[in-house]
């Protein structure tokens, strides 16, 4: 069965395939068992749903057994993560919920989402090329932004400014809620207070007090210099935004 744009109709299960091999670094080899695992599946759970995406044309594998989306699926894992952005600008710019929670609200809204509503989303929230924890909603929005750095990269002493909570970070709702829970958000700047490989740990002073993780969620969480262009990070319109 296909949507209205002429895009196979897709189960809730096989639109979460899509969108976590989707958010895949390029650098990363992604087997059916690295994807099983992230997804908190079975092996065998995982070869069978990939059955069934490859003949719909979505997903491929390489001679190394590499898993990546076709064009086709990469347009439309694309269509499924705009809808989801968009429904969590409504939810947490909008409504108020926390970043946790309206992910959760988002997965349910983008199955059903029809276009004529995500169209009027994209209008109302000022077409924001990301989502709200700055993670760009195409592959044309990610070429025109910078890449940042990752926060566990950046020494003692040094300043930056919350820039991408990366698709990775945001499967962690311990890591997401921590982070909201400590304004660290993107556009909030931060003061590195103390790095230390041995304890495999920093602590940063951002607006709400320090905040003190392990270096590898740290590598997850993307950064830019202080001076970044303001620009680069999306704000709600404060007519729709949630008092």
């Amino acid at each position: 069965m296909l949507e209205s744009d002429g895009s196979p109709r897709l189960t809730p299960a096989e639109q979460s395939y899509l969108l976590a091999i989707r958010s895949t670094p390029d650098d990363t080899v992604l087997t059916a068992a690295a994807l099983g695992r992230r997804l908190r599946v079975s092996p065998q759970a995982a070869g069978e749903m990939l059955k069934r995406l490859a003949p719909m044309g979505l997903v491929e594998q390489d001679e190394g057994r590499r898993l990546r989306l076709t064009a086709v699926g990469r347009q439309v894992a694309d269509g499924l993560y705009r809808r989801h952005a968009l429904a969590e600008w409504l939810l947490i710019g909008v409504l108020g919920l926390g970043w946790a929670e309206a992910d959760a609200e988002a997965v349910r809204l983008q199955s059903v989402m029809s276009p004529r509503v995500e169209e009027a989303l994209d209008t109302l929230f000022g077409h924001p090329e990301t989502c709200p924890h700055g993670n760009p909603v195409s592959e044309d929005a990610a070429r025109r932004r910078p890449a940042g750095m990752a926060l566990c990269d950046v020494e003692s002493g040094q300043r930056a400014i919350v820039y991408r909570i990366s698709e990775e970070a945001e499967e962690d709702e311990g890591l997401v809620s921590y982070l909201e829970a400590r304004g660290l958000l993107p556009g909030a700047p931060v003061t590195v207070l103390a790095r230390s490989l041995s304890t495999d740990s920093m602590t940063v002073q951002g607006p709400i007090g320090r905040a003190t993780m392990g270096l590898r969620p740290a590598s997850l969480i993307l950064v830019l210099p202080p001076d970044a262009d303001p620009a680069l990070f999306h704000r709600v319109p404060s007519r729709t935004a949630a008092t």
